[in-house]
Protein backbone atom coordinates (compact mmCIF):
# COMPACT_ATOMS: atom_id res chain seq x y z
CA UNK A 1 0.00 0.00 0.00
CA UNK A 2 1.29 3.46 -0.92
CA UNK A 3 1.14 6.05 1.85
CA UNK A 4 0.36 9.49 0.40
CA UNK A 5 2.21 11.68 2.88
CA UNK A 6 1.69 14.81 0.78
CA UNK A 7 -2.05 14.38 1.28
CA UNK A 8 -1.88 13.36 4.94
CA UNK A 9 0.43 16.27 5.80
CA UNK A 10 -2.40 18.66 4.95
CA UNK A 11 -3.99 17.69 8.28
CA UNK A 12 -1.05 19.08 10.32
CA UNK A 13 -2.29 22.12 12.21
CA UNK A 14 -5.95 21.19 11.92
CA UNK A 15 -7.73 22.00 15.19
CA UNK A 16 -11.11 21.58 16.85
CA UNK A 17 -12.53 22.72 20.18
CA UNK A 18 -15.01 21.03 22.49
CA UNK A 19 -16.74 22.18 25.66
CA UNK A 20 -17.88 20.06 28.58
CA UNK A 21 -18.94 20.36 32.20
CA UNK A 22 -16.97 18.25 34.68
CA UNK A 23 -19.80 16.27 36.26
CA UNK A 24 -19.29 13.77 39.10
CA UNK A 25 -20.88 10.59 37.72
CA UNK A 26 -18.10 9.60 35.26
CA UNK A 27 -15.61 9.83 38.14
CA UNK A 28 -17.85 7.70 40.37
CA UNK A 29 -18.11 5.11 37.60
CA UNK A 30 -14.34 5.16 37.00
CA UNK A 31 -13.66 4.59 40.70
CA UNK A 32 -16.00 1.59 40.66
CA UNK A 33 -14.30 0.23 37.52
CA UNK A 34 -10.88 0.58 39.19
CA UNK A 35 -12.26 -1.17 42.30
CA UNK A 36 -11.73 1.89 44.49
CA UNK A 37 -13.81 2.75 47.56
CA UNK A 38 -13.70 6.51 47.04
CA UNK A 39 -16.31 8.87 48.45
CA UNK A 40 -18.51 10.46 45.81
CA UNK A 41 -16.81 13.60 44.47
CA UNK A 42 -18.38 16.92 45.31
CA UNK A 43 -18.28 20.22 43.47
CA UNK A 44 -14.81 21.72 43.70
CA UNK A 45 -13.02 18.38 44.17
CA UNK A 46 -10.04 17.74 41.90
CA UNK A 47 -10.36 15.29 39.02
CA UNK A 48 -7.89 12.42 39.57
CA UNK A 49 -5.16 11.74 37.01
CA UNK A 50 -6.62 10.16 33.85
CA UNK A 51 -10.10 11.33 34.84
CA UNK A 52 -9.98 13.97 32.11
CA UNK A 53 -10.23 11.15 29.52
CA UNK A 54 -13.88 10.70 30.58
CA UNK A 55 -14.88 14.09 29.15
CA UNK A 56 -14.90 15.72 25.70
CA UNK A 57 -15.90 12.34 24.28
CA UNK A 58 -16.53 11.74 20.56
CA UNK A 59 -20.18 11.46 19.58
CA UNK A 60 -19.89 9.99 16.10
CA UNK A 61 -23.28 9.13 14.61
CA UNK A 62 -24.00 5.40 14.30
CA UNK A 63 -24.20 5.66 10.51
CA UNK A 64 -20.69 7.14 10.41
CA UNK A 65 -18.99 4.21 12.18
CA UNK A 66 -16.93 1.61 10.33
CA UNK A 67 -17.44 -2.14 10.69
CA UNK A 68 -14.83 -2.20 13.48
CA UNK A 69 -16.77 0.33 15.57
CA UNK A 70 -14.33 3.16 14.90
CA UNK A 71 -15.37 6.36 13.18
CA UNK A 72 -14.82 6.19 9.44
CA UNK A 73 -11.58 7.73 8.20
CA UNK A 74 -11.36 11.45 7.57
CA UNK A 75 -12.68 14.43 9.47
CA UNK A 76 -10.44 15.81 12.20
CA UNK A 77 -7.82 13.03 12.04
CA UNK A 78 -6.00 12.38 8.75
CA UNK A 79 -7.56 9.60 6.64
CA UNK A 80 -4.75 7.06 7.02
CA UNK A 81 -5.71 3.99 4.99
CA UNK A 82 -3.71 1.50 7.07
CA UNK A 83 -6.26 -0.78 8.78
CA UNK A 84 -4.96 -1.09 12.34
CA UNK A 85 -5.05 1.92 14.64
CA UNK A 86 -3.43 1.75 18.08
CA UNK A 87 -2.88 4.05 21.06
CA UNK A 88 0.93 4.19 21.13
CA UNK A 89 1.61 6.45 24.11
CA UNK A 90 1.75 10.05 25.15
CA UNK A 91 2.86 12.77 27.53
CA UNK A 92 0.65 14.59 30.04
CA UNK A 93 1.43 17.73 32.04
CA UNK A 94 -0.94 18.47 34.94
CA UNK A 95 -0.55 22.22 35.40
CA UNK A 96 -3.49 23.06 37.67
CA UNK A 97 -6.44 21.06 38.98
CA UNK A 98 -9.46 20.36 36.83
CA UNK A 99 -12.38 20.39 39.27
CA UNK A 100 -15.86 18.94 39.48
CA UNK A 101 -18.32 21.62 38.40
CA UNK A 102 -15.89 23.36 36.04
CA UNK A 103 -17.12 24.50 32.65
CA UNK A 104 -14.09 23.32 30.69
CA UNK A 105 -12.85 23.56 27.12
CA UNK A 106 -10.44 21.38 25.16
CA UNK A 107 -8.56 22.34 22.02
CA UNK A 108 -7.23 19.45 19.94
CA UNK A 109 -4.58 20.06 17.27
CA UNK A 110 -2.95 17.63 14.85
CA UNK A 111 0.68 18.38 15.71
CA UNK A 112 2.50 15.99 13.35
CA UNK A 113 2.10 13.15 10.86
CA UNK A 114 5.08 10.93 9.99
CA UNK A 115 5.64 7.75 7.99
CA UNK A 116 8.10 4.97 8.80
CA UNK A 117 8.90 1.49 7.53
CA UNK A 118 8.96 -1.16 10.23
CA UNK A 119 9.51 -4.91 10.25
CA UNK A 120 5.75 -5.37 9.86
CA UNK A 121 5.46 -2.87 6.99
CA UNK A 122 4.25 0.72 6.78
CA UNK A 123 3.64 2.72 9.95
CA UNK A 124 2.04 6.16 10.16
CA UNK A 125 2.34 8.09 13.42
CA UNK A 126 -0.07 10.90 14.24
CA UNK A 127 0.59 13.19 17.21
CA UNK A 128 -2.41 15.08 18.58
CA UNK A 129 -1.95 17.86 21.13
CA UNK A 130 -4.70 18.58 23.65
CA UNK A 131 -4.98 21.72 25.78
CA UNK A 132 -7.67 21.56 28.47
CA UNK A 133 -8.77 24.80 30.10
CA UNK A 134 -10.71 25.36 33.31
CA UNK A 135 -12.08 28.82 34.20
CA UNK A 136 -8.74 30.09 35.59
CA UNK A 137 -6.62 28.93 32.63
CA UNK A 138 -4.72 25.96 31.25
CA UNK A 139 -5.15 22.87 33.42
CA UNK A 140 -3.75 19.98 31.35
CA UNK A 141 -1.48 19.85 28.32
CA UNK A 142 -1.21 16.49 26.61
CA UNK A 143 0.31 14.90 23.53
CA UNK A 144 -1.22 11.65 22.32
CA UNK A 145 0.57 9.33 19.89
CA UNK A 146 -1.51 7.23 17.49
CA UNK A 147 0.04 4.61 15.22
CA UNK A 148 -1.57 3.13 12.12
CA UNK A 149 -0.16 -0.12 10.79
CA UNK A 150 -0.75 -2.84 8.21
CA UNK A 151 -2.61 -6.08 8.86
CA UNK A 152 -0.44 -8.87 10.21
CA UNK A 153 0.68 -11.07 7.34
CA UNK A 154 -0.85 -14.58 7.39
CA UNK A 155 1.39 -17.14 9.05
CA UNK A 156 3.58 -14.59 10.78
CA UNK A 157 3.91 -14.47 14.54
CA UNK A 158 3.86 -11.09 16.31
CA UNK A 159 7.25 -10.13 17.74
CA UNK A 160 7.81 -11.28 21.30
CA UNK A 161 7.90 -8.31 23.70
CA UNK A 162 11.01 -7.64 25.77
CA UNK A 163 10.92 -8.86 29.33
CA UNK A 164 9.67 -6.39 31.93
CA UNK A 165 11.72 -5.59 35.05
CA UNK A 166 11.20 -7.83 38.08
CA UNK A 167 8.23 -7.17 40.35
CA UNK A 168 8.15 -3.55 41.48
CA UNK A 169 7.97 -2.15 44.98
CA UNK A 170 4.46 -1.06 44.02
CA UNK A 171 2.58 -4.00 42.54
CA UNK A 172 -0.99 -4.92 41.66
CA UNK A 173 -2.46 -7.81 39.67
CA UNK A 174 -5.30 -7.06 37.24
CA UNK A 175 -7.73 -9.62 35.84
CA UNK A 176 -8.98 -8.10 32.56
CA UNK A 177 -12.28 -9.92 32.14
CA UNK A 178 -14.79 -8.85 29.44
CA UNK A 179 -16.88 -6.97 32.01
CA UNK A 180 -13.97 -4.70 32.96
CA UNK A 181 -13.21 -3.99 29.30
CA UNK A 182 -16.87 -3.37 28.46
CA UNK A 183 -17.30 -0.97 31.40
CA UNK A 184 -14.23 1.02 30.39
CA UNK A 185 -15.37 1.14 26.75
CA UNK A 186 -18.67 2.56 27.99
CA UNK A 187 -16.90 5.13 30.19
CA UNK A 188 -14.99 6.59 27.24
CA UNK A 189 -17.76 5.94 24.68
CA UNK A 190 -15.39 3.78 22.65
CA UNK A 191 -17.15 1.53 20.14
CA UNK A 192 -14.00 -0.23 18.89
CA UNK A 193 -15.05 -3.90 18.81
CA UNK A 194 -11.61 -5.31 19.69
CA UNK A 195 -12.31 -4.44 23.34
CA UNK A 196 -15.65 -6.26 23.79
CA UNK A 197 -16.54 -8.39 20.74
CA UNK A 198 -14.58 -11.63 21.17
CA UNK A 199 -15.72 -13.23 17.89
CA UNK A 200 -14.83 -10.15 15.82
CA UNK A 201 -11.49 -9.72 17.59
CA UNK A 202 -10.34 -13.34 17.25
CA UNK A 203 -11.86 -14.30 13.88
CA UNK A 204 -11.74 -11.02 11.94
CA UNK A 205 -8.74 -9.28 13.50
CA UNK A 206 -6.78 -12.46 14.33
CA UNK A 207 -5.94 -11.60 17.93
CA UNK A 208 -5.87 -14.28 20.67
CA UNK A 209 -8.45 -12.47 22.79
CA UNK A 210 -10.02 -9.13 23.64
CA UNK A 211 -7.49 -6.29 23.76
CA UNK A 212 -7.07 -4.21 26.91
CA UNK A 213 -7.42 -0.50 26.10
CA UNK A 214 -4.16 1.46 26.06
CA UNK A 215 -5.70 4.30 28.09
CA UNK A 216 -7.01 1.78 30.63
CA UNK A 217 -3.49 0.44 31.17
CA UNK A 218 -2.17 4.01 31.53
CA UNK A 219 -5.04 4.79 33.91
CA UNK A 220 -4.16 1.76 36.05
CA UNK A 221 -0.53 2.94 36.22
CA UNK A 222 -1.62 6.41 37.32
CA UNK A 223 -4.01 4.81 39.81
CA UNK A 224 -1.07 2.79 41.17
CA UNK A 225 0.62 6.11 41.91
CA UNK A 226 -2.50 7.34 43.74
CA UNK A 227 -2.62 4.18 45.84
CA UNK A 228 1.01 4.55 46.90
CA UNK A 229 1.54 8.32 46.85
CA UNK A 230 -1.76 9.67 48.15
CA UNK A 231 0.00 12.63 49.79
CA UNK A 232 1.46 13.80 46.45
CA UNK A 233 -0.10 15.01 43.22
CA UNK A 234 0.93 13.86 39.79
CA UNK A 235 2.72 16.60 37.88
CA UNK A 236 3.73 14.76 34.70
CA UNK A 237 3.13 11.32 33.23
CA UNK A 238 4.93 10.00 30.14
CA UNK A 239 4.01 6.55 28.82
CA UNK A 240 4.71 4.28 25.86
CA UNK A 241 2.87 1.15 24.73
CA UNK A 242 5.24 -1.71 23.94
CA UNK A 243 2.97 -4.72 23.31
CA UNK A 244 -0.75 -5.48 23.63
CA UNK A 245 -2.45 -7.09 26.61
CA UNK A 246 -5.34 -9.51 26.19
CA UNK A 247 -8.13 -10.86 28.39
CA UNK A 248 -6.58 -14.34 28.15
CA UNK A 249 -4.71 -13.94 31.45
CA UNK A 250 -3.89 -11.56 34.29
CA UNK A 251 -1.36 -8.77 34.01
CA UNK A 252 0.44 -6.65 36.57
CA UNK A 253 1.06 -2.95 37.05
CA UNK A 254 4.29 -2.09 38.85
CA UNK A 255 6.24 0.90 40.09
CA UNK A 256 9.54 1.79 41.71
CA UNK A 257 9.75 5.25 43.32
CA UNK A 258 12.99 7.21 43.26
CA UNK A 259 14.92 7.64 46.51
CA UNK A 260 13.86 11.29 46.81
CA UNK A 261 10.21 10.43 46.15
CA UNK A 262 9.90 12.93 43.30
CA UNK A 263 9.57 10.43 40.43
CA UNK A 264 8.68 6.80 39.80
CA UNK A 265 9.36 4.30 37.03
CA UNK A 266 6.24 2.36 36.13
CA UNK A 267 5.40 -0.57 33.88
CA UNK A 268 2.74 -3.12 33.00
CA UNK A 269 3.67 -6.73 32.31
CA UNK A 270 1.72 -9.63 30.83
CA UNK A 271 1.27 -13.01 32.52
CA UNK A 272 4.58 -14.24 31.06
CA UNK A 273 6.51 -11.18 32.28
CA UNK A 274 6.62 -9.47 28.89
CA UNK A 275 6.65 -5.67 28.87
CA UNK A 276 3.33 -4.14 27.77
CA UNK A 277 3.69 -0.46 28.76
CA UNK A 278 6.38 1.65 30.40
CA UNK A 279 5.93 5.04 32.01
CA UNK A 280 7.57 7.72 34.12
CA UNK A 281 5.71 9.74 36.74
CA UNK A 282 6.79 13.04 38.26
CA UNK A 283 5.19 14.25 41.49
CA UNK A 284 4.58 17.59 43.14
CA UNK A 285 4.05 17.88 46.89
CA UNK A 286 0.56 18.61 48.13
Amino acid sequence: MTVDMEHLSQWIGRAEQQHDVITPFPLIALAATLDRDDPAPEEGDSVPPAGHWLYFLPTTRQSELGVDGHAKRGGFLPPVELPRRMWAGGRIEFQRPLRVGDAAARTATVANVTHKKGQSGDLVFVVVRYDIFEPAGLAIREEHDIVYREEQRPGTEPPKPPMAPPRGKWHRTIHPDPVLLFRYSALIFNGHRIHYDWQFTTEKEGYPGLIVHGPLIATLLMDLCRRNRSHQTLKRFDYRAVSPLFDTGPFTVNGNPSDDGKTAELWAANADGGLAMEATAEFADG
